[in-house]
């Protein structure tokens, strides 16, 4: 399995912390929006499980109504009645994941990796999924690129959304980021990069629910 390096960690910081400058009328302007169409903060933290099995805070653009997780279940659908109309375009842009470039400029995630994932869901890892966990989690990578473009909507006809996304979903997003890991490379990099933006430009054209 191919890990963090410390060329990787360069790599993270010459592109975020530009990127969050540059970003910043952006960023200010989903905020306002968050907080005109519903009360509560701009910004959504969610305790996540990182490198070295360490939690930490997430950061995303919140997408639900304010105290979205007493009212529901920690993992949602495309047509959870928790998620505000601008919190659905956030969701299908990935918009929604821009405020992690500050858990990447702080160490805690890097640009390209596993999908970090709730303490519960960790809990049902197999003994060799683990070792996702040995490296910094991503912003995006190709267990997240699924999900969002496969599986998302599947959640929508469960009646139990995290046992749902536990028992069909989780281990095959695992799989992908194994596989990933195993041979992770600055072309495979680049790859989900480009399937990232397309995604983010897709729904932008409309073309995704």
């Amino acid at each position: 399995m191919r890990g963090d390096t410390p060329l990787r960690r360069a790599v993270d910081l010459l592109l975020t912390v530009p990127a969050l400058v540059v970003l910043a009328p952006l960023l200010g302007a989903i905020a306002l929006a968050v907080r005109l169409e519903s009360p509560g903060p701009a910004l959504f933290r969610q305790r996540r499980i990182g490198r070295q099995e360490r939690p930490f805070a997430i950061l995303k653009f919140r997408s639900m109504v304010r105290d979205a997780e007493r009212l529901g279940p920690q993992i949602s659908g495309r047509r959870d009645p928790r998620i505000t109309r601008m919190g659905r375009l956030l969701r299908a842009s990935k918009l929604d994941e821009l405020p992690q470039l500050v858990n990447v400029a702080r160490g805690e995630m890097t640009l390209i990796g596993p999908r970090a994932e709730v303490p519960d869901m960790v809990r049902a890892y197999t003994e060799e999924e683990r070792a996702t966990l040995l490296v910094r989690p991503g912003l995006t990578g190709p267990g997240q690129l699924h999900f969002t473009t496969e599986q998302a909507s599947l959640l929508d006809t469960a009646t139990n959304a995290e046992a749902w996304y536990r028992d069909h979903q989780l281990h095959a997003k695992l799989a992908l980021d194994l596989e990933y890991l195993r041979r992770r490379s600055l072309a495979d990099d680049v790859r989900l990069l480009a399937r990232t933006v397309a995604v983010m430009l897709g729904a932008g054209r409309g073309s995704r629910a």
